[in-house]
Formats: structure tokens, C-alpha cells, sequence
């Protein structure tokens, strides 16, 4: 596979991608971390680094490759296969990055990243041009598919953990060992040959020479490197919520060198809700903070309809809108009335008094309430008998 390659240049291809990989599925994990005006721009920065890793690593490891003399690179192909690369992954990382994603939702993201990075890769080849001709495997073509969508589904699933620190990293490694697997796997299966006859037909049109890629791949690893030195810096957001949240007074955090945030031993903490046998709980709290473009805003928690899990954070609904609270979920719950509101989903608090309906939906259950905005919240399997009895759906017996 590796026959004739500059081994240099290939150990650049695979350090690229795990960089692009490390930094791309690292903004990425921040998405859910964010209100929804900090979405898009963290979206397209992850798609950018992710996109612009897979496509650099390509064309490092053609410039690793024994490819023949005079061979030049068609620009618009070339643009091409970026565009596509680039278009893919925002694709499917706005899909696993919006509500929960399924099991389904997941497996479609990555088979329609895998097919895109692999169109990527075979346009990019499309690219080449010279007075040569030249086939590729068909065996080769198909198991190169297999990888890039395996490397695919191993990213977002690395992206729905939401890992920090040797995690992410570790995660990063497998992604762009895959990646780099999956580009050599298809030059394996691709043969040159002298073509016969006249010039080659694809010389027509804008074309790069070997050293003008050079030049822009070279320019490509400064963003990446740049890229990823930034992502190293702690998210400043994580160390204000850790310093200012009730439930987290009396001990700070401590941060990794991988630029994660660990805590020490926390102080004894209020228990769930509805928590039994266990120590008195702190007084359930009167107002929520939630964050605003101008600051931080208070609201009472008898407008709260729903807390919504939004990775370290939450958003909270008030029958209008959702706003994020920079409590997590198990911070919500341990906080708030337990005989006002309950935990239904690992993801979703709920207030009692504002249920305005329930029905059954597969194995578990949707509740519907009130505002002026009604919203739907799912009902775990194994909170149904819980729910049925807080709404007084259960009949009593003697």
C-alpha cells in the first residue's frame, strides 16, 4: 500500500487528520454547550476544521504518492472535492447536533459522511490529469467505502460523548488513523498506466502544479496547527459556571494539562428529587438564572414549564421560549421543589402543574404543557408509573 511513498509525508497525512479531527469533534462537542446564537458559528467552525483535515490529509498523502512526471491538478475538480467534503460534514454534524439523536439519525450521518468523504477523495483523483490513464479496483473502491464510513460513525459517536482531554484525543487518533486508512486503502486499488494516443483529454482547463498544492496544503497545516493550539485553551464559560453555581461552592476546579476541567471532592450535595433515606436536602430554590445577550436574567420557578439536558448546562422553557441556565441537569434537579416538579427522562425536568396532557408513544410516554408556547416532553419507560401517579392517573386502593 505504502510502495513508492514518501514515508514522511505519510506520517504528516495521518498527523493532519487526527489534528483536523481532534479540533473539529472538539468545537463540535461545545455545540450543545451554547445558546442558539452561538450555534451556527461553532457548526461551521467544526465543519471547516473537520472538512479541511480529511481534504489536507488527501492531498498530503498524494503528495506522498509516486505519482508521474508532468502530472497536474485540474483546479475545479480540486475545488471541488473540498466543497463537497466540506458540505457533508457540516450536513451531518447539524443533524446529530439538533434535539436527541437516534440510533438511526446517527447511523444515516455517518453513512452520508463516509459516501461524502469518499466522493471527496475520488473527485480529488478525477483532479489529476497528465498523459496517463487510470483505474481503480473495484474491490478496493468498495472496502475504502466500508472504512470511511466506519471512520465516520467512530467521529460522531466520539462527538455525541462529549469527551474532554485524553478522551477526545484518544477518539481523534482512531478517527484519523481511519481517514488516512481509507485514502490508502483506495490508492492500493488504483493503477496508472501511459495512455494511448494523443494528450490526455482532461489537460483542458485551469490546472496547479505539484508544487503550487504544495504551497496551499503547507498554508492548510498552519490553520489546522493554529486551530488546534487554540482548541487546547480551556472553555472559559465551564470555569465561570463551576465558581458561581450554588451546588459547586466550596471547591474549585481543577484543570488538565489536555485542557479539560476536573473537580475535587465536592462538599455532601443536595439529593434529587424525591430523593428517600438520604440527608435533608437544601431549601428548593425560588428563581432560576438564565443567560441573556445582556447578562444574566432571573425567573421564578413557578414559570418554569420544563429543564432540558443541553450538555454541561440546560435550557429552560417557560412556556414561550427556552433559554440555557448554566446549571447541568442533576444540579436542576437536585435544586428545585421536589413536590412541584419531576424528573421524567435522564434529559427532562418537568413541572407537574403545567402537564396539560399525556398520551402513550412506543414504550414510553409524551407530556404536553402549558403556555402560551405548548411544548412536548418525553416520558421515560421506567417513570410512566411515577408520572401516571403525581397527575393522579392511578387509582387508589384501600
Amino acid at each position: 500500500m505504502f510502495e513508492g511513498h514518501d514515508p514522511y509525508l505519510v506520517a504528516l497525512s495521518v498527523v493532519i487528520a487526527i489534528l483536523g479531527g481532534y479540533t473539529g469533534f472538539g468545537l463540535a462537542a461545545r455545540i450543545r454547550g451554547r445558546p442558539d446564537s452561538g450555534h451556527r458559528l461553532l457548526l461551521a467552525s467544526a465543519a471547516s476544521f473537520l472538512a479541511i483535515g480529511i481534504w489536507t490529509m488527501h492531498f498530503v498523502g498524494m503528495l506522498a504518492a509516486p505519482l508521474p512526471v508532468g502530472a497536474v491538478y485540474l483546479v475545479l475538480p480540486t475545488i471541488i472535492s473540498f466543497l463537497i467534503c466540506a458540505l457533508v460534514v457540516g450536513i451531518s454534524l447539524f443533524f446529530v447536533s439538533i434535539g436527541e439523536p437516534s440510533m438511526l439519525r446517527v447511523a444515516s450521518s455517518a453513512i452520508l459522511l463516509g459516501l461524502g468523504i469518499v466522493s471527496m477523495h475520488y473527485v480529488g483523483m478525477h483532479g489529476l490529469s497528465g498523459d496517463f490513464a487510470m483505474t481503480h479496483a473495484p474491490g478496493m473502491v468498495v472496502l475504502s467505502v466500508v472504512i470511511a464510513i466506519a471512520a465516520a460513525y467512530g467521529g460522531l459517536r466520539a462527538f455525541l460523548a462529549r469527551h474532554g482531554g485524553v478522551q477526545l484525543m484518544l477518539s481523534a487518533v482512531a478517527f484519523g488513523v481511519a481517514v488516512s486508512g481509507m485514502h490508502y486503502t483506495a490508492m492500493a486499488g488504483m493503477q496508472i498506466a501511459p495512455s494511448e494516443g494523443e494528450a490526455h483529454h482532461h489537460m483542458e482547463g485551469l490546472v496547479a502544479s505539484s508544487q503550487m498544492l504544495s504551497l496551499v496544503v503547507t498554508l492548510l497545516c498552519f490553520v489546522i496547527a493554529a486551530g488546534f493550539l487554540l482548541s487546547l485553551v480551556p472553555d472559559p464559560r465551564k470555569r465561570v459556571a463551576a465558581t458561581t453555581d450554588p451546588a459547586r461552592a466550596g471547591f474549585e476546579p481543577i484543570e488538565t494539562a489536555a485542557g479539560g476541567i476536573v473537580e475535587a471532592d465536592p462538599p455532601l450535595r443536595p439529593t434529587p428529587l424525591g430523593g428517600i433515606g438520604q440527608p435533608p436536602r437544601a431549601a428548593p430554590v425560588s428563581r432560576l438564572p438564565v443567560e441573556g445577550a445582556d447578562g444574566t436574567h432571573f425567573i421564578d420557578a413557578a414559570e418554569v414549564r420544563s429543564v432540558r439536558a443541553d450538555a454541561h448546562y440546560t435550557k429552560v422553557h417557560d412556556g414561550t421560549r427556552e433559554r440555557m441556565c448554566p446549571w447541568s441537569i442533576s444540579e436542576a434537579e437536585a435544586l428545585l421543589d421536589p413536590r412541584l416538579f419531576l424528573r421524567v427522562h435522564r434529559s427532562h425536568i418537568v413541572a407537574i402543574p403545567h402537564v396539560a396532557l399525556v398520551r402513550k408513544e412506543g414504550d414510553g410516554a409524551v407530556l404536553e404543557l402549558d403556555g402560551p408556547s405548548p411544548h412536548l416532553v418525553p416520558v421515560s419507560r421506567a417513570k410512566i408509573a411515577e408520572v401516571k401517579a403525581r397527575l393522579g392517573l392511578v387509582r387508589r386502593t384501600a
